[in-house]
């Protein structure tokens, strides 16, 4: 009766230490939500999330491959707009626009500029289940996401004349949104 015993205290032991862990395992992280924030380690201050891509802003010309490898400048010349539609073949959000961007993409003015930036390497067969009316590139790196902000993905950015960022636009965009940014 004796050893009896002991086996169902040690029982008990074990599944309370249990209980404790997975109870203390589903409330560290409201801990550590209400623990105040631990100093910095020494060393160089981590960069700030940069602010996302606002009209006003002022982006640079880039230089970027075709879908054939040949290099395309793209630049903000004087008297037309330039319209900069960036997406992932992965996207499924992107796989929704890309439609409504080529129906936009060919009632556009003469004076709009569109580029498409395909973000990642398109899987086989891509273009053919999903056509795409407008040029596309590809994107050259790291140093064009930084210079247009990108978080989100689909991102469009309408740029006016000199560079300056006259609309953004992130995500899901609807049909009036998307006739300001292709409007002349």
């Amino acid at each position: 009766m004796e050893t009896r015993t002991r086996q169902v205290r040690t029982l008990t032991r074990e599944r309370a230490g249990a209980v404790l862990s997975v109870g203390l395992a589903l409330s560290l992280p409201a801990l550590l939500a209400a623990a105040p924030p631990a100093s910095p380690a020494p060393g160089p201050a981590a960069s700030p999330t940069p602010a996302p891509l606002a009209p006003g802003d002022v982006v640079t010309a880039f230089q970027a491959s075709r879908l054939d490898g040949t290099l395309q400048r793209v630049d903000f010349p004087k008297g037309k707009n330039t319209l900069v539609l960036f997406f992932l073949s992965s996207c499924p959000v992107c796989h929704k626009m890309i439609p409504l961007w080529n129906e936009y993409y060919s009632r556009r003015p003469k004076d709009l500029e569109v580029y498409g930036v395909m973000l990642d390497r398109e899987p086989p067969g891509f273009f053919d289940a999903m056509p795409i009316a407008f040029p596309v590139l590809r994107s050259p790196g790291p140093a064009l996401n930084q210079m247009f902000r990108l978080h989100h993905v689909p991102f469009m950015v309408r740029v006016a004349p000199g560079g300056r960022v006259d609309s953004v636009s992130e995500g899901i965009t609807d049909p009036i949104k998307l006739g300001e940014l292709f409007r002349p």
